[in-house]
């Protein structure tokens, strides 16, 4: 058997080609969800791996219906259902916290992209798909450490500080105006359900150049009257 001949049997809609393909998905789907998996989130390794299979299998259903049983159909609807229906999932992975925190983006995106490779290893697209899980990782992986950098050493940030008053909010803008940096976006709010718990406030500060956000954080504690403080 010559190589030709062999990828001639596992790219196509037989037995051989179909077991390839849903074990392929099943690999690449666990990949990508077992690095959310370390990092605790909802959506892990069996919510990756069973949508990239299910989106393999719609496009192998999608494939049997028109060279098989010969239907007069678009092979590529189902496939373009699933990444629609996608949305749904991906907007339950997503919740936005009392501390007014964005949970679930990166995974809500990485569902997506799941059983989108999924598509492709059904199609029998190895190539993308594998070199897409491997994009995926690296984008996970690496470029998280990227993003904490950028963050870092961004120019503004936002701060979410509890406290025992609402009079300390002022003290606090006065502080930080008095060293030069500008203060937008305050919201003030209680931060529990009920009137006795503590006043808490959410703003953004545009700091000057060289400035460190552990710095302002490590000021802002040092506030009488702050009980806790942090960054979203």
């Amino acid at each position: 058997m010559t190589f030709s001949q062999f990828l001639d049997i596992i790219c196509g809609v037989g037995v051989p080609g179909i077991l390839v393909r849903l074990t392929l998905a099943l690999l690449c789907g666990g990949f990508i969800g077992w690095e959310r998996e370390t990092k605790r989130r909802a959506a892990g390794f069996r919510t990756h791996t069973l949508i990239c299979l299910g989106a393999s299998l719609t496009t192998l259903i999608s494939q049997y219906v028109v060279i098989e049983r010969g239907l007069p159909t678009d092979p590529a609807r189902l496939g373009a259902q699933v990444i629609a229906g996608m949305s749904f999932i991906g907007a339950g992975a997503i919740i936005v916290t009392s501390r007014k925190q964005v949970k679930g983006l990166t995974t809500a995106a990485g569902l997506w992209t799941a059983a989108i490779i999924g598509l492709a290893i059904g199609a029998g697209y190895y190539a993308a798909a594998i070199m897409s899980v491997l994009l995926v990782l690296a984008a996970e992986l690496l470029l998280s450490r990227l993003e904490y950098f950028i963050v870092a050493n961004a120019r503004s940030m936002t701060v979410r500080v509890e406290i025992e008053a609402p009079e300390t909010l002022n003290g606090i803008i006065t502080m930080l105006t008095e060293d030069g940096m500008k203060i937008s976006d305050v919201e003030f709010s209680r931060m529990g359900p009920d009137q006795d718990s503590r006043p808490g406030a959410v703003f953004t500060v545009r700091l000057k150049k060289r400035v460190k956000h552990d710095d302002v954080l490590l000021k802002i504690s040092e506030t009488p009257g702050v009980s806790e403080v942090e960054e979203l």
